[in-house]
C-alpha cells in the first residue's frame, strides 16, 4: 500500500483557531509488526523533529521500493498546541500554559476499563490474547472523551500507537547524552534499540509515575499479567520506549542523518522493514534503574560553574559543580557545592548557568536504587 498524508483536526477552544497533527503512514492498516514513532511532544525538543523528517525521506523510498512489510506511523511534530506557545519571543513547549500540565503526563490508564471486559475471552492462545487485548485498548480509549484540546491530543496520539508492536517517543533533555528510558519488563528485549542508538545511559522503571506516553502504551501488558496472574499468557506487546536524542541544541542535519539511519536499521531488524540491518553495535552502556538516578538540585540560587563535563565518569561524594552566589560579601563562602549520591555516569546536566534554588542542575545514572526517592521518578 503506498504511502499516505493524513492531518487530524484537533478540537479548538478558542474562535478562529484551528490546529492539526499531521501523520505519514506506510504500510497496510492492520499489518504486523506495527511501529509507531513521534517526535516534538514536549514542543521544543527540536532534535527528534529534524531526526523524523531525515527518517520520512528514508521511509518514502523504503516505500517506493516495495520494502514496507508492516505498518508504519510517524507523527513528526506530535504537538501543535505547544508549537504556539511563544511568550517573550521564546519557545515553552514543555507544558500546556493554559491547563498547566505538562504534555507527557496524564495518558490514558486503561487496565480498569479493559480487564473486566476481556476477562471472559481470554485463553490459552498468547497471541489470540494479545490480539483481543489490542481491540479492547482501542475501544476503551475511544469511549473516553476529552474535556479539553490538550486531552484530545493525547487520547489521539494514544490511539494511533495504543496497538503498536513498537513505539518510540523521540524527545531530548537540555545538555546530554543519548539515552533512553524503558520498562524494566521490556530489558533485555529492548537492548537492541539501545545498542544501535548508541545510547550512554539506559534507564528501566516499571511505573515511573506520571503516566507518560511511552508506559501508556506498554504498561497495559504487565499491568494484565499481574492482574490476571498464570490463568492467561499475555506476552509484552508493545516495545515502548522514551529515546533522548541528546541535548536541545543537537539540531544538525548530520546528526539527525545517522539517528534515522539507526531507527531505520532497526525497523529492518524487527521486521517492518525488508533489508538487512547489519549486525547490532556493541552495546555502550549497561541499563541501570530509574530508581538510581541521583538528579542533583541546586539548595541556593546562583551561578552554575560545573566541575565535571557531560559524559564523565562520576564517583559517589565527587562534587559535580558548585553554585556561586556573586553578590555575597566573602568570595571564600560564596560557593555551595553539589556532591553526587553515586556512582556512575554524568548524563545530563542544565543548559542555564543561573540556577534558581529548588532547581535540577544535573544527573547521575547510578545502579543502586536511592532509598529517599519519592513516588514519581520524572522530573515535571
Amino acid at each position: 500500500m503506498a504511502k499516505s498524508t493524513v492531518t487530524i483536526p484537533l478540537p479548538s477552544q478558542h474562535l478562529g483557531t484551528t490546529r492539526v497533527v499531521t501523520t505519514h503512514r506506510y504500510g497496510a492498516q492492520g499489518a504486523r509488526p506495527k511501529a509507531y514513532v513521534q517526535a516534538g511532544l514536549h514542543a521544543d525538543e527540536i532534535p527528534g523533529m529534524l531526526t523524523a523528517h531525515h527518517l520520512i525521506a528514508r521511509l518514502d523510498q523504503a516505500d517506493s521500493d516495495g520494502a514496507v512489510r508492516g505498518e508504519i506511523i510517524i507523527v513528526p511534530v506530535a504537538n501543535p498546541i505547544g508549537l504556539d506557545q511563544y511568550m517573550a519571543g521564546r519557545l515553552h513547549g514543555r507544558s500546556s500554559l493554559e491547563q498547566g500540565q505538562n504534555f507527557n503526563r496524564g495518558f490514558a490508564d486503561l487496565i480498569e476499563a479493559v480487564a473486566p471486559a476481556i476477562e471472559d475471552k481470554l485463553g490459552a492462545d498468547a497471541a489470540g490474547n494479545v490480539a483481543i487485548i489490542r481491540q479492547a485498548l482501542l475501544e476503551a480509549l475511544g469511549e473516553r472523551r476529552s474535556a479539553n484540546d490538550v486531552q484530545e491530543l493525547r487520547r489521539t496520539l494514544l490511539g494511533m500507537a495504543i496497538d503498536a508492536d513498537m513505539v518510540l517517543d523521540l524527545h531530548c533533555d537540555l545538555e546530554s547524552l543519548m539515552h533512553m528510558y524503558v520498562s524494566d519488563d521490556l530489558w533485555p528485549d529492548g537492548s537492541d534499540l539501545a545498542a544501535q542508538l548508541g545510547c550512554r545511559a539506559v534507564m528501566l522503571a516499571g511505573d515511573s509515575g506520571g503516566d507518560p506516553f511511552d508506559e501508556a502504551c506498554s504498561m497495559p501488558w504487565w499491568k494484565l499479567r499481574l492482574r490476571f496472574g498464570d490463568r492467561f499468557p499475555i506476552p509484552a506487546s508493545c516495545l515502548s520506549a522514551t529515546i533522548e536524542l541528546r541535548g536541545k541544541a543537537d539540531v544538525d542535519d548530520e546528526t539527525a542523518a545517522s539517528d534515522a539511519d539507526n531507527i531505520f536499521r532497526f525497523l529492518q531488524r524487527r521486521g517492518v522493514i525488508a533489508g538487512t540491518a547489519g549486525p547490532i553495535p556493541p552495546a555502550r552502556c549497561e541499563a541501570t534503574p530509574l530508581s538510581a538516578v541521583d538528579r542533583m538540585v541546586a539548595p541556593v540560587p546562583g551561578i552554575i560553574a560545573f566541575k565535571r563535563a557531560i559524559g564523565d565518569s562520576v564517583q559517589a561524594g565527587e562534587v559535580v559543580a558548585e553554585i556561586v552566589d556573586p553578590t555575597a560579601e566573602d568570595p571564600l563562602t560564596a560557593r555551595v557545592p553539589l556532591v553526587s549520591r553515586t556512582t556512575g555516569v554524568l548524563w545530563s546536566r542544565s543548559q542555564m548557568k543561573m540556577a534558581a534554588a529548588g532547581e535540577t542542575v544535573a544527573a547521575v545514572a547510578g545502579s543502586i536504587p536511592l532509598s529517599e526517592r519519592s513516588w514519581s521518578l520524572l522530573v515535571d
